[in-house]
C-alpha cells in the first residue's frame, strides 16, 4: 500500500494504492476505484476491499471524501453528495494518470452510501467500465424516506424547514454552526439494528478511525442530500454491467434491490442469506462472499482486449 494524494479541482485529496503482490510497473493492469460509506475514511471499509482486490490482480484505490478525513476542502465535515461524485471522476483521472494502469480497464466498487455514489458517477462517467455495490445506499432517498424506505419524501419538509431556521441563526445571529452524527451514538429501542450495528463498527475499537468523527454539517449538508437521488435516470444512463452485492437481513436491501430492478445494463443480484448491512464492511464471511463475487465480475469485464492491441 502507498499512500499518496491527487488533485480534484483545487482540492488536494488523500487516497491508498494497494498494489498487487509481484507487481510490475512495466505491466498493463486494470484498476479499481473504491469508495467509503458515508462518514468513513480510506482506512476502514474501502482501504479493506482495496487490499483485498489488490490480493487478486488489481491496481485499486481508497481515498477520503472531499471535505472529509486527509482530503482538502472547506468547510471541513461536509457531506456533499454532488462533491462525492465528483471525487470518483478524479479517483479515475488520477488512476489514469498512471503508466501502469490500462485507462481503458477501470472499474468502481462503492460501499454503502459510496455505492450509489459509484452508481451515480458511472451514469455520466464511461471511463467506469464496470461497476460493483456492496450494501448500497441512495443517500438522499434514505433521508428522505427513511432507512426503510417507508416514508413519503415529503417527509423531508420538517428537517428542511429547521435547516432554514438554523442558517438564519447562523446568518442573522452569529450562532456556531450545528453537526448531525452520520450513526447514532445513544440508539434506542427505535433505532433500526443496522444503525445500531454501525455504531459498534464506527465508535468502538472495531474500526473507530481518528479522522471519521461521525458528525457532518447540519445546513451545509442536509439540503444538498435531501436533493440527491443517486439512481436518477439509472434505466437510460447506465450502460456498464452492475453487480449488486447485500446482506437478506439489511434493512437498506430495498435500495439494493430497486437499483439491481431498474438497471437495464448487464446485471447481477447476489443477496447472502443472513448478512446485516454492516456485516459487509468487516465480517469475514461477508466480505469474503462479496469479494468472491467481484473478483471475476471484475475480471471479465476489466479484461484486456486482445484485439485491440494486435
Amino acid at each position: 500500500m502507498e499512500p499518496l494524494t491527487f488533485p480534484n479541482g483545487q482540492l488536494t485529496m488523500a487516497g491508498n494504492l494497494f498494489l498487487p503482490d509481484g507487481f510490475d510497473p512495466q505491466t498493463s493492469h486494470p484498476a479499481v476505484v473504491v469508495v467509503h460509506p458515508g462518514g468513513g475514511v480510506k482506512e476502514q471499509a474501502a482501504g479493506l476491499y482495496a487490499a483485498k482486490l489488490a490480493e487478486r490482480g488489481f491496481v485499486a484505490l481508497a481515498f477520503d471524501a472531499s471535505f472529509q478525513g486527509g482530503s482538502g476542502g472547506e468547510p471541513h465535515h461536509l457531506e456533499d453528495p454532488y462533491a462525492r461524485v465528483d471525487d470518483v471522476r478524479a479517483a479515475v483521472d488520477h488512476l489514469q494518470s498512471l503508466g501502469y494502469v490500462d485507462p481503458e480497464r477501470i472499474g468502481a466498487l462503492g460501499i454503502c452510501a459510496g455505492g450509489g455514489y459509484a452508481v451515480n458517477a458511472a451514469m455520466t462517467d464511461y471511463r467506469i467500465k464496470a461497476l460493483t455495490t456492496v450494501s448500497a445506499v441512495n443517500i438522499g432517498t434514505s433521508f428522505r424516506r427513511g432507512w426503510y424506505g417507508d416514508g413519503p419524501d415529503a417527509a423531508a419538509v420538517p428537517t428542511l424547514r429547521a435547516v432554514a431556521e438554523q442558517r438564519t441563526a447562523e446568518a442573522a445571529r452569529g450562532a456556531e454552526p450545528t453537526y448531525l452524527p452520520y450513526v447514532p451514538t445513544e440508539p434506542d429501542e427505535n433505532t433500526p439494528r443496522d444503525l445500531v450495528e454501525a455504531g459498534d463498527y464506527y465508535l468502538t475499537p472495531r474500526a473507530q478511525h481518528p479522522n471519521a468523527k461521525n458528525k457532518f454539517l447540519f445546513t451545509k449538508s442536509v439540503s444538498r442530500i435531501f436533493t440527491f437521488d443517486a439512481f436518477h435516470m439509472v434505466e437510460d444512463l447506465l450502460t456498464q454491467p452492475v453487480l449488486v452485492v447485500a446482506g437478506s437481513e439489511a434493512g437498506s436491501l430495498w435500495m439494493s434491490t430497486e437499483l439491481h430492478g431498474r438497471a437495464r445494463s448487464p446485471k447481477k443480484l447476489l443477496i447472502v442469506e443472513g448478512g446485516t448491512h454492516m456485516d459487509f464492511y468487516d465480517v469475514p464471511e461477508y466480505v469474503d462472499q462479496a469479494i468472491a463475487e467481484a473478483t471475476p465480475f471484475f475480471a471479465e469485464h476489466l479484461a484486456a482486449d486482445d484485439s485491440a492491441e494486435s
